[in-house]
């Protein structure tokens, strides 16, 4: 840290500072712009390496070698098809193999049996890259569908149509989310400072992080193996404007205290640095080390996010502490007026709401602890309401796109396991086998043999009864592949949308039993570092975990009775928990390492007061902007997405409103010195300092 002050802080090495972070973000900035190209989007980057479901689609691909998916092209008449509307659909079969983007042969237009519905399958080429050049095709192939359509109704689903919608709800979405989180930044830091100018840099200092943590990604993505997806993006996004303002908001408010002791602004922001950057620097740690759990997920979607966000957090907490203060010791006091902080000037906490608040607590904090801990146990009853199995197509999105429609349609007049048939590969000796013991199998309607490799591996497809993205169809997988694999020497493996969404439940189930306690674990040793004390990292984790579960609880409440949501993603849960514990343990750090510093000085007790009434502002302040980033998720039309959003937002504020409020103060008062045990602040004599006793630490740092 010594030498992050002297670089920052100096009369002239700030300026050197301020070229190097110009240098850098000229060099990495415009790469950062290209993170979409390197995006891998596609099934089997996110899929469990050594799940069924990943194997069968290995070996379907060398079946298929264009590795397509199928776009299902549905005509709707409900008063019955004309041989008008059939000539028509011939037509355009014929049609569609010249749009860009078909791979493989047309198939044949298929007449419903009741007569009132025909479709076509088309294969459509899957790129690694992206979703992009699959709603380009599709977009080719709803222009002659629907031309002259006269009174059909026109739908593409299948594979290839849920891919192009979730192309076209996705389109953009990192502009929409970083303009909205940026609006949601500038807002509050308006609000909080009051100055027309004073928001500018903190703004500024993140916008450089985001731009040189892509730049960063987009190198290691495309030259180390590095994955992200489109939701690793927009998941960047949020924690890299959440955190590092929040880190602006701390390091700010520690500076304009420490310029009315100090008369030279450069003594005033090393000090400054050095008593709020261990806190800046253990919140980071804490969700960088938390982030990093995540490798050691089964999904690769969950292994690749980890690191992602973790180069991002690293990227920041370096901003925040090397090109924030650079530009404001830069800039000098005036930058905070109208209302300019004085040397001299007496501290505006010391009688005000947070002190008041914090003198309140304490004369009857065991009241408050349990009666807050009372409070979010009853919230937490209401996560028995949530539904974590996944949702289904018609559930993912928050409106009703296309390609749902069109599968609906399928279902209704085709039946209802025809638009996505379980996938089997076996050996081509036992196909007959294999297709007997398939067709056999409760659940399955048909089965059928499809193409041989050149390495004798045989495609088998079983049609389900039930929709695929349903329960039952799920049930259905598992007695599938009991029965497949039971016949000998067939090597069989399952695959299809239905078992990916089998295996990513299973999947998701194991890692929350290994991740969950492992970020536990690694965040209560951060703490225990920083606080020097067993017992205090215990209380501070135990309150956040309450919190979690009181911030599940209701939004359980809120996605059925308000939203009405079908279900939660299978991902939910992990990335609640992740998120919430990472960074809502950000707010107890920030609060109890200064309560640990008022306490070397003041006891225990009258620190916890000192700490509430100097935090409380910035840390209120730093919770609404990590809440507001976290609600601009809800502004995106994936439901995954806004549950998410919602969940963490309302977790944050509920950490920055009742848990370090009350729930931690009141605790820490309740026990006193014990809080610290067994480090020797848990033995000392509190007493009560002198009225004129300078504050601790408050020597003045030499700079360059």
């Amino acid at each position: 840290m010594g030498a992050i002050v002297r670089a920052v802080c100096g009369r002239r090495t700030k300026w050197l500072t301020l070229m190097v972070w110009l240098v850098v973000v000229v060099g990495l900035g415009g790469l950062g712009s290209r993170l979409a190209e390197v995006q891998k989007n596609d099934i089997s980057a996110w899929l469990p390496s050594g799940a069924e479901s990943t194997r069968t689609l290995t070996i379907v691909q060398r079946l298929q070698p264009d590795h397509t998916v199928e776009a299902q092209i549905v005509y709707v008449r409900a008063g019955g098809l004309t041989a008008g509307d059939k000539a028509k659909v011939d037509a355009d079969a014929r049609a569609f193999a010249s749009v860009p983007g078909v791979r493989g042969t047309v198939g044949a237009p298929e007449v419903s049996a009741d007569g009132k519905a025909i479709q076509v399958r088309v294969p459509v080429e899957l790129p690694k890259t992206g979703w992009d050049q699959v709603k380009t095709t599709a977009d080719g192939l709803r222009g002659i569908a629907a031309a002259d359509a006269a009174g059909l109704s026109v739908h593409i689903a299948g594979q290839a149509g849920y891919t192009a919608d979730q192309a076209a709800a996705y389109g953009g979405i990192d502009g929409v989310l970083l303009a909205v989180a940026a609006l949601v930044v500038i807002v509050l830091l308006l609000l909080t400072y009051r100055s027309p100018v004073l928001w500018l840099l903190p703004l500024a200092a993140v916008s450089v992080a985001l731009m040189v943590a892509q730049g960063l990604i987009y190198l290691l993505a495309r030259d180390a193996g590095l994955t992200i997806d489109a939701q690793g993006s927009a998941v960047l996004t949020v924690i890299i404007f959440g955190v590092g303002t929040d880190y602006a908001l701390l390091l700010i408010a520690r500076y304009r205290e420490e310029l009315r002791r100090h008369e030279d602004r450069h003594v005033a922001m090393a000090v400054a640095l050095r008593r709020a950057g261990s806190a800046v620097v253990a919140s980071a740690a804490t969700v960088a080390a938390g982030m990093l759990c995540l490798m050691f997920a089964q999904m690769r979607s969950t292994e690749g996010l980890g690191p992602v966000v973790a180069i991002g957090v690293a990227v920041t907490v370096l901003a925040m502490l090397t090109l924030l203060p650079a530009l404001l010791t830069a800039c000098g006091r005036w930058v905070f007026w109208p209302v300019r902080p004085v040397h001299g000037a007496p501290e505006p906490a010391g009688g005000g709401f947070w002190h008041r608040l914090g003198t309140w607590i304490s004369a009857r904090a065991r009241l408050v602890w349990l009666l807050s801990a009372a409070v979010l146990a009853v919230a937490a009853l209401g996560a028995v309401n949530l539904r974590l199995g996944g949702l289904n197509n018609e559930d993912t999105f928050v409106d009703r796109p296309d390609s749902v429609v069109g599968q609906r349609a399928i279902e209704e007049h085709y039946g209802a396991g025809v638009g996505d048939p379980a996938l089997i590969v076996a050996r081509a000796g036992q196909a007959d086998q294999v297709r007997a013991a398939a067709a056999g199998v409760d659940g399955v309607a048909a089965a059928s043999t499809g193409p041989v490799t050149g390495d004798g591996w045989v495609l088998v497809t079983a049609v389900l009864r039930d929709p695929s993205d349903s329960a039952a169809a799920r049930e259905a997988i598992g007695r599938l592949r009991t029965a497949v694999h039971a016949v000998p020497g067939a090597q069989a493996l399952v695959g299809g949308d239905t078992a990916v969404r089998l295996d990513i439940a299973d999947a998701s189930r194991s890692d929350n039993l290994l991740i969950i306690p492992l970020v536990l674990l690694v965040v209560f040793g951060v703490l225990a570092g920083l606080l020097r004390s067993l017992l205090a990292p215990l209380l501070l984790m135990a309150t956040v975990v309450l919190s979690f579960g009181a911030a599940l609880g209701v939004s359980a409440l809120v996605f059925d009775h308000v939203f009405g949501f079908g279900g939660q993603d299978t991902l939910y849960l992990l990335f609640v928990f992740v998120f919430l514990v990472a960074l809502g343990i950000d707010y107890n750090i920030f609060l109890m390492t200064r309560v640990r510093e008022e306490a070397l000085v003041a006891g225990t007790r009258r620190g916890v007061v000192a700490g509430l009434a100097a935090t409380g502002g910035v840390i209120t302040s730093a919770g609404l902007v990590l809440a507001g980033t976290f609600a601009a998720l809800g502004t995106l039309p994936a439901v995954s997405f806004v549950e998410i959003g919602f969940t963490v937002a309302f977790g944050v504020l509920l950490d920055t409103f009742l848990v370090r409020t009350a729930l931690v103060p009141a605790l820490a008062s309740d026990i006193g010195r014990a809080i610290w045990w067994p480090s020797a602040l848990a033995r000392r004599t509190e007493k009560t300092p002198e009225p004129d006793a300078p504050a601790p630490d408050a020597a003045p740092v030499p700079v360059s």
